[in-house]
């Protein structure tokens, strides 16, 4: 299996990359992002890119793929709805188009939030436009894309946000996450088992196109249990 990897210098982005290097069944990993992930092994290419709305540039290095997992997310906070829709719908609609073009038997797994809006009518500005995306990756023809809403993740590997206001959110109250996993099951993952299960969801598919928190705790854990 051959990957793309959009993001993998987030915590998301981090952890997908972990477990796309650790799993035999992967052979390549193309990190496209707009700074070197710093990590190194025969199995992963990096392409640093600079303008995202527009791929022609790296076109012929798109081609042969079957999956994509596109990490990219930017925080809402102090960005007018069209700034975020560039970076947030925008973005996401371009790799999308590019990849298709090339790989029709590719697997999207576009990663959005709990809370998207996929009535794309709700009063919230950040679950609109997340919601605007979702819809407009799963409407595209690929042999298989598939929608994550994460809530709560918990980092287990040392990844990190490169997002100040996360980082500092994280140290401050990190150590109720596994309060809230009690009181909330559902709510609440890891990196570790969100990287399986986007893997999962590639390898063998699933009847729910949208996976919200729940869901994807629960498959990443079944992948958890799976002999090697």
């Amino acid at each position: 299996m051959k990957v793309v990897l959009f993001g993998a210098t987030g915590m998301i982005g981090q952890a997908v990359l972990r477990q796309c290097l650790l799993d035999p069944e992967v052979t390549a990993v193309l990190s496209v992002a707009r700074r070197t992930t710093g990590k190194s092994g025969p199995k992963l290419r990096e392409l640093v890119v600079d303008d995202f709305t527009d791929f022609s540039p790296i076109a012929n290095e798109l081609i042969g793929y079957d999956a994509c997992f596109f990490c990219l997310g930017v925080s809402s906070a102090g960005m007018s709805e069209a700034d975020y829709t560039r970076v947030t719908h925008d973005v996401a609609v371009a790799a999308g188009r590019a990849l298709l073009d090339r790989n029709p038997n590719l697997t999207f797994v576009f990663v959005s939030g709990a809370g998207a809006d996929g009535t794309e009518r709700g009063r919230t500005m950040w679950a609109r436009v997340k919601g605007r995306a979702e819809n407009a990756i799963l409407a595209m023809p690929f042999k298989a894309s598939y929608v994550m809403r994460p809530a709560a993740i918990k980092p287990v590997h040392g990844e990190r946000s490169r997002a100040t206001v996360t980082r500092i959110g994280y140290a401050a109250f990190g150590w109720l996450l596994p309060i809230v996993k009690v009181l909330y099951p559902r709510g609440v993952t890891t990196t570790e088992r969100l990287g399986l299960a986007m893997l999962e969801l590639v390898k063998h598919g699933t009847s729910k196109r949208v996976l919200e928190s729940g869901d994807i705790d629960e498959l990443g854990r079944q992948a958890e249990l799976e002999p090697s």
